[in-house]
C-alpha cells in the first residue's frame, strides 16, 4: 500500500468522481483509476461502488476511510516537520567548545544566530579537546572549537577555520614580573605554576611550549575551571600561561613571553566538508563564511579549504 494510492482514494471521496479527482491530482483519469484499482487489489476488496453515476463507498471503503485520513495526516505532519528543519523554522544545532576559547565571541555569535533563527535550539557543550573530538567523531556534535595537539585532527574530521591565539604569562599584581612587560622563558625557572589538569587543550599547549624551551615547571595547583585558575593566580599561589584575552578580562598583569613567541592553534572542525544538518550549515556560514565577525575568519576558512577536506566559504 502506497501513500500515493491512499491520496488518490481520498481525492475520489473529496471530489465525488474519478474525473474530478484526477483533475485535482493533476494526472490523467486512467492513471488515477489504475492507482485505486491496485489499492483494491492489495486490500482484496472493492472500495467504491461504480454502478451508479456517482461513486459511492462500499463497506470496505468506509472501513478504510479513518485509517487513510490518519496516515495522510501523519504524512503531512512529517513533511511539515522536515520542511521546518530545512527552512530553519525548527531543529537543533549541537556545538562544542573548549573552556578557554577567546578567538571568537561565541556567546555573541550564538545570540546573533538565535535572532535570525529563533526556532532552532542551540545545544552547547563545554569540554576538553579529547572529549570534543570524540563527540564530533560519534556524531554527537555538529561543530566544535578545539585546540588539537601537534598531530592535528584525526581522520574523519575536517577543519573549517583556524586561529592562532597569543599566550601570555599572568601573575598576581604584586609579583616580581608584574610590570616586566615581557619576560624570557628562563626567567620563569623556579616559579610555581597554576595549570589546567592534564589532557586539556591549554595544558597541552603550555606543556609543549615548556618542553620546547627546556623549562621544568613546578605545578603548585591544577584546576578544571578557568575562573578558579585566575582567582588562584590573583591570590598569589602561582603564575599561569593563558590566552591574552583571559588575563586582560581578569585585569591581571599580562607578561609577553620571548624565546620563542608562544601561541596556540584553535580549530573550528566538523565531520564532513558540508554538514548535513541545515542548522549547522547556517551556523557554520556565520562563523566561517560571509556572516563571520572578522575577515580573518574567512581567510582562515579559505586556507583550510585548500587542504584536503576543507570547505571554501562563499566569495565576497
Amino acid at each position: 500500500m502506497e501513500i500515493r494510492q491512499l491520496r488518490h482514494f481520498m481525492a475520489v471521496i473529496t471530489h465525488g468522481s474519478f474525473t474530478a479527482a484526477a483533475r485535482a491530482e493533476l494526472i490523467v483519469q486512467s492513471a488515477l483509476s489504475t492507482s485505486v484499482r491496485n489499492l483494491e487489489r492489495e486490500l482484496g476488496a472493492d472500495l467504491f461502488d461504480r454502478t451508479g453515476r456517482r461513486v459511492v463507498l462500499t463497506e470496505a471503503g468506509r472501513a478504510l476511510l479513518p485509517s487513510a485520513r490518519t496516515v495522510l495526516a501523519g504524512t503531512d505532519a512529517a513533511r511539515d516537520a522536515v520542511a521546518a528543519v530545512s527552512e530553519l523554522a525548527a531543529g537543533r544545532v549541537r556545538i562544542g567548545t573548549i573552556q578557554t576559547l577567546t578567538c571568537v565571541d561565541l556567546a555573541a555569535e550564538l545570540a546573533a544566530f538565535h535572532r535570525l533563527w529563533p526556532g532552532v535550539q542551540i545545544s552547547l557543550r563545554e569540554a576538553t579537546t579529547p572529549e570534543l573530538l570524540a563527540g564530533l567523531l560519534a556524531g554527537e556534535l555538529d561543530l566544535g572549537f578545539l585546540a588539537p595537539d601537534a598531530a592535528g585532527l584525526p581522520d574523519g574530521l575536517v577543519a573549517f577555520a583556524c586561529w592562532q591565539e597569543d599566550l601570555v604569562l599572568i601573575t598576581a599584581p604584586g609579583h616580581r614580573l608584574a610590570t616586566a612587560g615581557r619576560a624570557l622563558i628562563k626567567d620563569l625557572a623556579g616559579e610555581p605554576f597554576v595549570d589546567f589538569r592534564a589532557g586539556t587543550g591549554l595544558e597541552t599547549a603550555v606543556r609543549r611550549l615548556a618542553a620546547h624551551c627546556g623549562l621544568e615547571r613546578r605545578i603548585t595547583c591544577d584546576v578544571t575551571q578557568i575562573r578558579l585558575l585566575v582567582d588562584l593566580v590573583r591570590a598569589g599561589i602561582g603564575v599561569a600561561i593563558v590566552p591574552r584575552r583571559i588575563g586582560e578580562d581578569a585585569g591581571l598583569p599580562c607578561v609577553g613571553i620571548r624565546q620563542p613567541e608562544p601561541g596556540r592553534t584553535v580549530v573550528l572542525a566538523g565531520r564532513t566538508p558540508r554538514p548535513r544538518n541545515p542548522a549547522a550549515v547556517a551556523l557554520l556560514d556565520r562563523l566561517a563564511g560571509d556572516g563571520g565577525p572578522d575577515p580573518r575568519i574567512r581567510a582562515a576558512a579559505r586556507a583550510a579549504a585548500d587542504r584536503p577536506g576543507g570547505r571554501r566559504p562563499p566569495a565576497g
